[in-house]
């Protein structure tokens, strides 16, 4: 098996809305995220203006990292971590987002944390916004459909650069940005306003398509990031800044060229359509067309132009879950994805959740990407969300879950034989977590079972699973041994 580089960025990833708790502990304020109450897989998670008190809204808890963050980075360390991605919480720093100062009780919070990360080894890998915004920006701006959110998105960040100068050099502007483009991204990724009790499934927003204002507040989002980055680098210019895409992988379901093409349409919009923005600063061919047949018209000034110009990123980071299939035939068996739903793939096994599982479509989408930017990849998310069963001697035997590692980092290693820079690799939700798609604690994916469930039942203790000590194994040999013994 090819080997990866000596200095390869092993490690895991969070998200504070996931994972965090204490949601209106020190100051914080609340957030998008804590107006969302709990689904599972065939019930959507519903939005609601006001917390009611008799209903479970995930994030209010999460896995509790606020009062376990020791401990929890002890597990990340005897693991061998060399990076951790985690989240900021923009309502723990600015409650409600538009304030004037900072809350430093949420600032010297993160200090904490970061400060025993190196203590232990550990890089920290910090996404500026990762599905949450203060709800204030909601409701007072009706959230990223207004270009005022920019400077307060970058004041936040420029925030988080001075504070973290020295302590800090890995960062994600937005998380899974192109999410913005579809149905559901309205509330999750643009904090865009619903109506009260709207449900979020994964082919709407609960309140329409709004296309118009979904492309309107990816454009404000494209122009923060841009800011940031340039901020970013002249605070340390050792700050290395990324992007963040959701990565899709699809397939034709035949071989008729129209299969084929609207796939590729699909990889365009979905992959490359923020990247092109992102990484080479400018929109790409295809989106005038896509504006023009769509009736989007953009506020979209010279000075957003130069912006998007100069703030390009310094690597591309993705998620990948699983891959999809288009085509144009009408009544096909639909299967979920990443917020998605597409076509299922007969050739492919699929999760409780309907999601498919597929190594190879990592491998070509790496090639992809890296053939296109030709800049520094990282695999920011990656994981197979599963019921754990706890035996009755306390084990976690999650060997399906070290199946789907095992196959997916050899399909790293030869995409880096292929050729792709690849410096990093974040598993999802390294120690269990709520699901942003479902609200469900059920669906895990942890090297670390939390015990907790979607009965709100449980003390929030840590124990390894089996997948704990075989990641351990695998990091020490820099993914050389992989065996699962």
């Amino acid at each position: 098996m090819a080997k990866f580089p000596k200095d390869f960025l092993w490690g895991g990833a969070t998200a504070a809305n996931q994972y965090e708790g204490a949601w209106n502990v020190d100051g914080k304020g609340p957030s998008t995220a804590d107006m969302l109450i709990g689904g599972d897989v065939n019930t959507p998670r519903r939005f609601t203006k006001t917390i009611d008190p008799n209903a479970y809204y995930p994030s209010h808890q999460g896995s509790d990292f606020y009062h376990h963050w020791e401990e929890d980075l002890n597990y990340l360390h005897e693991m061998g971590f060399k990076v951790y991605r985690l989240s900021i919480a923009w309502s723990r720093i600015f409650p409600n987002g538009d304030d004037i100062e900072p809350n430093r009780k949420g600032l010297e919070f993160y200090r904490q944390i970061f400060k025993r990360c190196h203590e232990l080894g550990i890089e920290p890998l910090v996404t500026i916004s990762h599905y949450e915004a203060p709800y204030h920006l909601t409701e007072a701006y009706g959230g990223w459909a207004n270009r005022k959110v920019i400077d307060f998105f970058v004041n936040y960040a420029q925030t988080l650069f001075r504070e973290y100068r020295g302590l800090v050099h890995y960062w994600l502007t937005f998380n899974e940005i192109n999410m913005l483009q579809a149905p559901f991204g309205a509330y999750m990724a643009g904090a865009l306003p619903l109506e009260d009790g709207a449900e979020l499934k994964p082919d709407t927003s609960g309140a329409g398509d709004r296309l118009q204002e979904r492309y309107q507040a990816l454009h404000y989002q494209f122009v923060a990031s841009a800011k940031a980055v340039q901020i970013g680098h002249a605070i340390d210019p050792h700050n290395e800044i990324g992007c963040m895409i959701a990565g899709g992988m699809d397939y034709p379901l035949t071989a008729r060229p129209e299969d084929t093409f609207k796939t590729d349409m699909a990889d365009n919009m979905r992959n490359f359509f923020c990247g092109d923005v992102q990484v080479r600063g400018e929109y790409p061919p295809f989106a005038k067309r896509f504006f023009e047949e769509n009736n989007i018209k953009l506020d979209f000034t010279d000075a957003d132009r130069q912006i998007l110009a100069i703030g390009t990123v310094d690597f591309y980071s993705f998620s990948y879950y699983s891959s999809g299939v288009e085509t144009t035939e009408k009544n096909t068996d639909k299967a979920a994805g990443n917020q998605t739903v597409s076509t299922r793939n007969p050739y492919l096994n699929y999760n409780d959740w309907g999601w498919a599982m597929d190594p190879l479509g990592l491998r070509t989408y790496l090639n992809r990407v890296y053939g296109r930017y030709q800049i520094p990849l990282m695999v920011v998310e990656n994981g197979l969300g599963a019921f754990d069963k706890v035996e009755a001697d306390g084990s976690i035997n999650d060997d399906y879950r070290i199946d789907y590692y095992q196959a997916h980092i050899n399909a790293m290693a030869e995409a880096i034989k292929d050729g792709v820079d690849l410096i990093g690799y974040t598993t999802w939700g390294c120690i269990d977590l709520v699901s942003a798609g479902t609200g469900q604690m059920d669906k895990r994916y942890g090297f670390v079972y939390v015990n907790r469930n979607d009965k709100q039942e449980g003390d929030f203790s840590r124990h390894p699973k089996k997948s704990f000590y075989w990641y351990k194994k695998a990091i020490a040999s820099n993914g050389e041994d992989l065996s699962n013994d």
